[in-house]
């Protein structure tokens, strides 16, 4: 299902820069994601509901971020967007409704960078602007050397297992055809890298599942990787924490006692736990000689 929304705000300006992403700023065109990841964070009560189910066009949003961004420019205020903080900007509808499009021309004309994280294939389709827009774009001061590009794109994978995939990510392109898509992002002079997250416990964040995603990241281009672990959120049926539990207890009930162990009355995983699968990753990084940041 459609719906469209009013809204009085497309940009949002962070606290302070992330320090991964590199970005000052996040767009969303739309809210809601057909590719209805188990995991996401997006899920439930905690922001929305089910992601399959209704996606959410933001009327007169082209406009109001032409707005937005002109102020924006006009005070020097230049920063790196990030391009579907909420959502995957080039999910199935995109190809329909070019509401993503319409957001890279507007960005272009006002020359400001982003970090495009997806799942999509469909991004090979604004390569065009893409390109205009890595060459033309106002880096803040401390980026223009490092890393000195306008435009940064990430292929998010949290498995290359494709049955795995299939179950736990049922309407995103498959891992090989992120990976295509990575390595025809390389050949075309982007800077690109991967997500790898979320790792699940025990599932995808063994050494072993470590060194197939990094080995698969340095061989298809990628210049970086970033690595993370599961956040869960929520009581509620539509929320991933309850969509999570589901499913290990359809396909890995020998987890489910781990897993409340981990997240029964948090969030987050512990901070040794994510001290420990950064020392793993980092020792597989420097074997493959592929940077674990952007700069």
């Amino acid at each position: 299902m459609i719906a469209y929304k009013e809204v009085k705000s497309i940009l949002n300006k962070h606290k302070k820069r992330d320090s991964w992403f590199l970005d000052d700023y996040s767009i969303n065109p739309y809210q809601g994601c057909g590719f209805n990841c188990t995991y996401c964070y997006v899920h439930g009560s905690k922001y929305g509901e089910n992601l399959a189910d209704k996606i959410v066009i933001k009327k007169d949003a082209v406009a109001i971020l032409d707005k937005q961004l002109a102020n924006r420019a006009k005070k020097n205020e230049y920063g790196f967007i990030g391009v579907g903080s909420a959502t995957d900007v080039y999910m199935q509808i995109e190809e329909e409704i070019g509401l993503t499009r319409e957001f890279l021309k507007i960005i272009l004309k006002h020359r400001f960078p982003i970090l495009i994280s997806t799942k999509s294939e469909l991004i090979k389709r604004d390569f065009d602007l893409l390109k205009q827009i890595d060459e033309t774009a106002i880096l803040p001061e401390d980026l223009k050397q490092n890393p000195g590009r306008g435009v940064i794109i990430s292929f998010s994978f949290s498995t290359l297992d494709e049955t795995l995939a299939k179950q736990i990510e049922s309407g995103a392109p498959s891992p090989q055809k992120r990976l295509d898509t990575l390595k025809l992002c390389s050949d075309n002079g982007f800077l690109c890298g991967v997500n790898a997250m979320p790792l699940l416990p025990f599932i995808t964040d063994t050494d072993e599942e470590l060194e197939k995603i990094i080995a698969a990241a340095k061989l298809y281009g990628a210049n970086f990787i970033f690595i993370a672990g599961l956040t869960l959120f929520g009581n509620g049926e539509r929320d991933s924490k309850q969509l999570v539990f589901r499913f290990l207890r359809n396909h890995y009930p020998q987890l489910i006692e781990k897993y409340e162990m981990m997240y029964g009355s948090v969030d987050y995983p512990s901070w040794q736990y994510q001290q420990q699968l950064k020392k793993r990753a980092d020792a597989i990084c420097a074997k493959y000689k592929i940077k674990n940041s952007i700069r």
